[in-house]
């Protein structure tokens, strides 16, 4: 009896080894497998941490584009955050702008705090980390919804769904940010690249005022390569503020710690959403214009169409109701063709 559960053990810790030998070479376990939250990063994938002068244990930030349909991990380096890599997301459910109530299918934007206590290591979509919505900034606002996640599977209604491979990685880069003492990441979710472009192209977009918003923060881990710090005060995001606490999400907004080259970005910004937004409305007045003149264009050719009926049949009351091919020999010159007889059938 002792000598067949050995066996078995051995054979089990034989199986778990050669699993666990194949994610090393770049391979994930399958569903099936209860172990899939623990499987170790891929040997590349670590390598690669190391080149850029990070590890698996360093601080995070994921920053996620619907429009652009990509996820990307960014990771703590001496130098700053830098990015890791970015991973295609495979399907995102709604339309652009950040989810409001339950059921209506939309993806949530804006910015979220992941924690260990939001991982699902049992999720039926492969893995998944809860994105934490509804956050303080939705609940400001009467938002609702739930379980909101980034999860396997490709599949959403309402989530984030990455591919199952692509979901491993992730789940696991963020376990090992968590084993190596950092306490959560902070997770960006955005629309669109946020630049003055992209915006002037949405410049009529109910959730303009909000983009612009969360804006602030995009530029703000741009200029600096660090997660701002954020919070929610007069209904609106506010980063990096001054004094430190908790503040009232529809109080008054304390001042904010000035960031060398922030007020000159946000002011090179402005000036070039104005500018864009001047180009798009010269771009959509030409547009017009040229729509305008094709279907001038069109009314004109089908008024010389009827002209030139018109004048067929002028012809034929010319010549005393005479046959088409009448007409045709005025006007050619030539005598009209004669018809092939009709066949008897």
């Amino acid at each position: 009896m002792t000598v067949t559960v050995l066996r078995k053990f051995s054979s089990a810790l034989i199986l778990l080894w050669v699993a666990f030998g194949l994610v090393a070479c770049g391979g994930f376990l399958p569903k099936s497998s209860d172990s899939r939250h623990n499987q170790p990063l891929p040997s590349a994938v670590q390598s690669a941490l190391r080149s850029m002068g990070s590890s698996p244990g360093e601080a995070m930030v994921v920053r996620i584009f619907k429009q652009e349909k990509t996820l990307e991990v960014w990771k703590k380096t001496s130098g700053g955050y830098k990015m890791f890599k970015t991973y295609e997301i495979c399907a995102f459910s709604g339309e652009l702008g950040p989810k409001v109530k339950e059921g209506d299918r939309q993806s949530p934007e804006g910015f979220y705090t992941i924690t260990p206590g939001l991982l699902n290591p049992k999720s039926n979509y492969y893995l998944a980390f809860n994105t934490g919505f509804p956050n303080k900034f939705d609940r400001a606002h009467n938002r609702t919804g739930s379980d909101l996640m980034v999860h396997g599977d490709c599949s959403s209604r309402g989530c984030y769904a990455m591919t199952d491979n692509g979901i491993a990685e992730i789940y696991a880069l963020a376990r090992e940010t968590f084993k190596g003492g950092n306490k959560s990441f902070q997770l960006q979710i955005f629309p669109f690249k946020l630049t003055a472009a992209n915006l002037a192209k949405q410049a009529a977009n109910q959730h303009l005022s909000f983009w612009k918003d969360i804006k602030e923060g995009y530029d703000l881990f741009d200029l600096t390569k660090a997660p701002p710090a954020w919070d929610v005060c007069e209904g609106q995001y506010i980063f990096n503020a001054a004094g430190g606490g908790a503040l009232n999400p529809m109080g008054p907004c304390p001042a904010v710690v000035q960031v060398a080259g922030m007020a000159e970005k946000l002011a090179a910004e402005d000036a070039a959403f104005v500018t864009a937004v001047d180009s798009e409305a010269q771009k959509a007045s030409r547009i017009a214009a040229e729509a305008e003149r094709l279907a001038a264009s069109e009314v004109a050719a089908k008024e010389r169409g009827q002209a030139i009926s018109g004048f067929i049949g002028g012809l034929g009351s010319v010549f005393g109701g005479g046959k088409d091919e009448d007409v045709v020999a005025v006007m050619t010159g030539k005598p009209s063709p004669t018809p092939m007889p009709r066949l008897q059938r």
